[in-house]
């Protein structure tokens, strides 16, 4: 199993294998049939509260990703589509639409799905 974070923007590659978009939000400026992806889990992303909170400040990252990880904890079900492909052994690769690469939800689920056993 390979778990990966990509910025949607970035043209779409075979290496990709299942492309699950984490935004709450559709991305500005691209047209759903040119994004090529498999899933859009809007469940998985942080509330509209926690992201205006965060505001991709790096110096909220840590604080950002525990807040992060609760919401996750209090909402299992919604990860089940992406455990689902995941436990299958293929590649996943988590779409992300903000333009920080480090900071960002697609990172923050990746590391919180990569601490599960």
């Amino acid at each position: 199993m390979a778990l990966r974070i990509k910025r949607i923007y970035e043209p779409p590659s075979p290496d990709d294998g299942c492309r699950i978009l984490v935004d709450r939000l559709w991305p500005r400026g691209l047209k759903k049939g040119d994004a090529q992806v498999d899933l859009w889990l809007r469940e998985v992303a942080p509330s509209a509260e926690l992201r205006r909170w965060f505001g991709h400040d790096p110096a909220k990252w840590e604080e950002f990703t525990q807040r992060y990880s609760r919401e996750l904890a209090q909402s299992p079900e919604a990860l089940q589509p992406l455990l689902q492909e995941v436990r299958q052994g293929k590649t996943v690769t988590l779409l992300f639409a903000a333009r920080d690469t480090v900071h960002n939800n697609a990172a923050a689920l990746k590391a919180y799905l990569d601490a599960r056993p």
